[in-house]
């Protein structure tokens, strides 16, 4: 039986899921205030008016959350030469063709391209929210400054849906990925097929 890594603690995992929690509320309540095709998702909040209420503070409590996060993998996050020459190869790595790949770290390029993503787009959501936080703040601001604000919100929010769309995807897609943020741990194969430049650092093998 394969052995199993440490790959996060309990501290990680749970930042990560508040994070993951807090954008699937601002996710839904977003989409509720965005068009009317979507205003049944109001009633998850308690109606129009709450959910209107409710969602600039999820969106700082996703704020916060995401900064511990990115401060806790900042450094493990650098995009390296092999980072680019995988990246390069991303056909072999759908494929499964992993001969004469480079070895991958703690994240391999799509990875740590989706952390630089959110790194942008979770700042310019607080910011362009602030703008066009009713009735608190956006009544300070002309309504042209209020009209950019709503499309840089919009575009950064839809980003970031796309992005996390395709995390959650590759998540599953990749058999052994989901237990590393729900039990901490993976399976020596698993660290060695998928991020092998890591197992070798974390067994010395």
């Amino acid at each position: 039986m394969s052995q199993l890594i440490k790959r996060y603690t309990s501290k990680e995992r749970s930042n990560h899921w508040v994070v993951a929690i807090a954008f699937i509320l601002a996710g839904l309540s977003g989409l509720a205030l965005f068009h009317p095709a979507f205003f049944f998702l109001a009633h998850l909040f308690g109606g129009g008016p709450w959910t209107r209420i409710l969602h600039p503070f999820i969106g700082v409590l996703m704020f916060l959350s995401f900064m511990v996060l990115a401060g806790r993998f900042w450094s493990l996050n650098r995009i390296t030469p092999a980072d680019r020459e995988w990246r390069k190869r991303i056909k072999d790595v759908l494929c499964n063709r992993d001969r004469g790949l480079p070895e991958v770290g703690k994240y391999n390029a799509g990875q740590k391209y989706l952390f630089w993503v959110m790194v942008i787009c979770v700042p310019l959501l607080l910011l362009s929210g602030f703008f066009i936080w009713q009735p608190w703040f956006a009544p300070i601001f002309p309504v042209g400054v209020i009209r950019i604000a709503v499309v840089v919100h919009a575009l950064a929010a839809w980003i970031m849906i796309l992005g996390i769309v395709v995390h959650v995807y590759a998540a599953i897609w990749v058999k052994g990925t989901i237990r590393a943020m729900t039990r901490g741990t993976v399976t020596e194969a698993w660290a060695k097929h998928h991020h092998r430049a890591w197992y070798r650092q974390m067994t010395g093998k």
